[in-house]
């Protein structure tokens, strides 16, 4: 699997972008202004500058949520994809939402952050910035542009079974949290290749663009590339690789704990709702409890299921592909 390079060559770049202005709350508007129910309504878009943002707990039809940096993220689940009625408005970190760009709304995850999804059904594996929150929908954890759900070859079924992953290097560029090291060369820009911000494909152009041919001034020292334009190229690059494909089962997860018992308990609990299985897990060389139901045919079934169970008073129950 590709991926931005690592550890010392990242850190090497020198980090120079307008992107970063600091961690500031989340401005609520955007795609989750299209989402929210009468109350939860988000403040209206001020038209500003994008910016990283982190923010603070939401709430959003009675459910909520809380906005953290977690550069070990790696979950499975269902994605769907927003496009036609959301383009040209503004995502919730104060850029503009573009169907054809590859781009996708997350909930919880730092605006932007570099995330790669990869379609569990066919193996397509792309890099996407996430720049928007969402979906509002119970059982889905990443909405895709209309352009990345294509490219992932879920477009037409609307819905997909997918695992999403932290690009943590070109995250934390983005978040601001990679320093120039003095100890090795900074990444220089080719003379007669000059890259300028005007030469720069955007962010999640649905081509990139071709550095323009300069004759660089006698003597001229090239341009250093920063680290936050070598993350623009990757994302820019719009590169489709093919995983392997194994099966699959989707699963509602109704909770996790460290104590067997604590299972038992949410299992008796979730009896008149159904027989969940409780299944035991390794997770970062500690054993959890998995309580379940499943497998589940469709994603349909899963989320008829996943209604009763948050009905039931499991607010933080949610589908899982394994």
């Amino acid at each position: 699997m590709r991926s931005f390079p690592r550890g010392g060559r990242v850190a090497a770049l020198l980090l120079t972008t307008a992107l970063l202005s600091g961690c500031a709350e989340v401005n609520l508007f955007g795609h989750m202004a299209k989402t929210a129910t009468s109350g939860d309504e988000p403040p209206a878009a001020t038209g500003a500058a994008p910016t990283y943002k982190v923010g603070k707990p939401y709430q959003v039809r009675g459910v909520w949520y809380y906005p953290r940096e977690d550069f070990d993220y790696d979950e499975t689940g269902i994605a769907s994809w927003y496009g036609p009625n959301f383009h040209a408005k503004m995502t919730a970190n104060g850029e503009t939402f573009d169907q054809e760009a590859v781009s996708a709304a997350h909930k919880t995850l730092p605006m932007p952050s570099v995330v790669r999804v990869t379609n569990l059904e066919n193996g397509r594996s792309l890099i996407v910035r996430v720049n928007d929150r969402g979906p509002f929908v119970n059982g889905r954890i990443i909405d895709l542009s209309r352009r990345a759900a294509e490219l992932l070859g879920m477009e037409g079924q609307g819905t997909a079974k997918v695992r999403v992953q932290i690009m943590t290097e070109e995250s934390r560029v983005l978040a601001g949290k990679v320093r120039p090291s003095s100890n090795e060369p900074q990444v220089a820009a080719a003379p007669r290749e000059a890259v300028t911000a005007e030469t720069l494909p955007p962010l999640g152009s649905a081509e990139p663009s071709r550095p323009v041919q300069t004759a660089s001034k006698q003597g001229a020292a090239p341009r250093a590339t920063t680290a936050a334009e070598a993350v623009e190229r990757e994302l820019a690059a719009q590169q489709v690789e093919n995983q392997p494909v194994r099966s699959t089962g989707i699963f509602v997860q109704v909770g996790a704990f460290s104590r067997h018992d604590n299972a038992l308990r949410l299992q008796a609990r979730m009896s008149a709702v159904g027989h969940p299985q409780i299944q035991p897990a390794t997770v970062r060389g500690q054993t959890v409890y998995r309580v379940r139901f499943g497998p589940i045919a469709s994603v349909e079934e899963a989320d008829r299921l996943l209604d009763s169970v948050i009905a039931a008073g499991q607010q933080d129950a949610k589908v899982v592909v394994d």
